[in-house]
């Protein structure tokens, strides 16, 4: 499995997915996020990133225009999210009009987060982080004066979100639902890593699985200076019954997982395949398990700790 390459859907950019321009390129997008202080800009960003986004925070206005124009040129990025907030100070009442001659160059969706009064000064509560606008003033009246100044901004969103009964993981999924693709659920990585128990578990490993219950290939004269990726112990090991029932299980636990994995924002995971010195069972436990999750779309990569030892 080590040598071959994703499935198609896997292996593509998300860019290259992404809705066609008048040209037949994929055409630029631009988002900007925005909203009250409080209200998840900085978790929604990240859920752009995951996306595939170029996202930067805080770009002071004067320089939209020409990120925009670097967005437009460049042959690398398809898609950028920013944040724009009102850290921005008294120039943020110019977004309306920036909005106009940037839309000239790429689809821009403007993104205004918000939430209810109550739920914000919980949460600034509970971060201890100050407001924006300072110290001088309680968070009650800090958020008014903030929702007069962005008053303008919220009149010319495209999306209004509001996460008064969002958590962080939920935010991310209303993200990812309005502004991903299908085939994007699957973005998760997957590293199938084999190792070896005499050498000890991988630190690193979200599950582990423990083959050591199969017999063991290096009792075979003519495979003990094999590993799992020659053919013929791949057969060996898969001759089994128990073998194919082992794979079958994990398998479908697997598919059962990773969707769950995907909507708690985690963007990668390490499944461990563990046997006595990690050259045969496990080796050959990782490229299968690897082959059919990527079957099923994820984007899977198949690691061999032990392998050269």
């Amino acid at each position: 499995m080590t040598s071959k390459k994703p499935t198609q859907n896997a292996a593509k950019p998300p860019a290259a997915r992404r809705k066609q321009g008048p040209n037949g390129k994929p055409a630029k997008e631009l988002v900007i996020v925005t909203g009250i202080s409080g209200a998840g800009k900085a978790s929604a960003l990240k859920a752009f990133e995951d996306l595939g986004y170029h996202c930067v925070d805080n770009l002071p206005l004067e320089l939209l225009p020409d990120f925009s124009t670097l967005v437009s040129a460049s042959r690398e990025v398809e898609q950028a999210a920013i944040v724009v907030d009102v850290r921005e100070g008294a120039t943020l009442d110019r977004l309306p009009e920036v909005l106009k001659s940037i839309r000239k160059l790429l689809r821009t969706r403007v993104v205004f987060l918000d939430a209810q009064d109550s739920v914000l000064v919980r949460r600034f509560s509970e971060t201890r982080r100050p407001h924006p606008l300072g110290q001088s003033e309680t968070v009650w009246r800090s958020i008014v004066e903030e929702r007069q100044l962005l008053d303008p901004i919220r009149n010319v969103a495209d999306t209004l979100i509001d996460t008064s009964n969002f958590n962080v993981h939920e935010l991310r999924a209303d993200i990812l639902a309005r502004f991903g693709r299908e085939k994007e659920s699957k973005r998760l990585l997957v590293s199938c890593l084999s190792f070896g128990f005499k050498n000890g578990v991988p630190l690193d490993a979200d599950m582990v699985f423990d083959v050591r219950f199969l017999p063991n290939p290096h009792f075979v004269p003519e495979f003990r200076k094999k590993t799992g990726l020659d053919p013929k112990v791949a057969a060996y090991v898969r001759g089994f019954p128990q073998t194919g029932e082992f794979l079958d299980r994990v398998t479908k636990l697997m598919l059962y997982l990773l969707p769950h994995y995907v909507e708690e924002g985690k963007s990668y995971l390490t499944v461990a395949f563990g046997c006595t010195g990690g050259q045969h069972r496990s080796v050959m436990m990782a490229e299968e398990i690897g082959e059919r999750l990527q079957k099923a779309g994820y984007q899977v990569k198949a690691l061999h700790r032990d392998i050269v030892r």
